[in-house]
């Protein structure tokens, strides 16, 4: 089982019910952080003090306040530590249950669970930590397709990078250049044209921009 544990998280009635899960697995250490950046300096701390964590449980939204953040989502962060700590176990806790963006962080960031905050998100988060801790991953019943090669998923990885980068003000011709410069295919201009036309099909949306505004309120990117 585990000995150190580091919690991610910036409600405190949250953090505390993530305590008492590990507290009857006789966790010896557990720290809190309320932000990514903390949670991340944290980590870092630990490992050049020879005293890694050996699980971190982490949410995906954080509020916004005064600081200036380098990481602003718990996918952000969980990106950061898959670089620098890649065998770090991490458990995602989150009200968030779109199949999308569980397939990217279990496909792209290898997180070994993912547990949803609801009425069972307790007793789940106790099945996770016992099935990350045999070196299993455990999804929540919830989302456990997102995985499933015959899944009914809303956009495809594809998708996901075409309209991140729509989102962040590049043009068409910018994204295909992109996409070249990073091998990323298809990524002719003609079939990122015609994508974007199925993908403003499939949300309905008027246009490019209500089209990322309509995957932004559906946690897609």
């Amino acid at each position: 089982m585990f000995n150190k544990v580091l919690i991610i998280d910036d409600h405190d009635a949250i953090s505390r019910s993530v305590q008492q899960v590990l507290v009857t697995y006789k966790v010896k250490t557990i720290a809190v952080a309320q932000y990514c950046d903390d949670a991340f300096l944290k980590v870092k701390r630990a490992a050049l003090d020879h005293e890694d964590y050996d699980l971190v449980i982490t949410d995906l939204s954080f509020k916004k306040d005064h600081r200036n953040a380098s990481f602003e989502s718990g996918e952000d962060l969980i990106a950061a530590l898959r670089k620098d700590f890649p065998k770090l176990p991490i458990i995602v806790y989150s009200m968030k249950d779109q199949l999308q963006k569980v397939r990217v962080l279990v496909n792209q960031y290898a997180v070994n669970g993912y547990v949803c905050k609801d009425r069972k998100g307790s007793i789940q988060l106790e099945e996770a930590i016992k099935a990350v801790a045999q070196n299993k991953r455990y999804l929540s019943p919830q989302v456990e397709r997102a995985i499933s090669p015959k899944n009914d998923l809303e956009i495809y990885d594809y998708d996901i990078q075409l309209l991140k980068l729509l989102s962040n003000g590049l043009s068409q011709e910018e994204i295909s250049h992109n996409f070249k410069t990073n091998d990323i295919s298809p990524n002719s201009l003609s079939t990122i044209e015609k994508r974007l036309n199925k993908l403003r099909i499939q949300f309905k949306a008027n246009n490019a921009i209500h089209l990322v505004a309509i995957v932004k309120d559906l946690g897609l990117i």
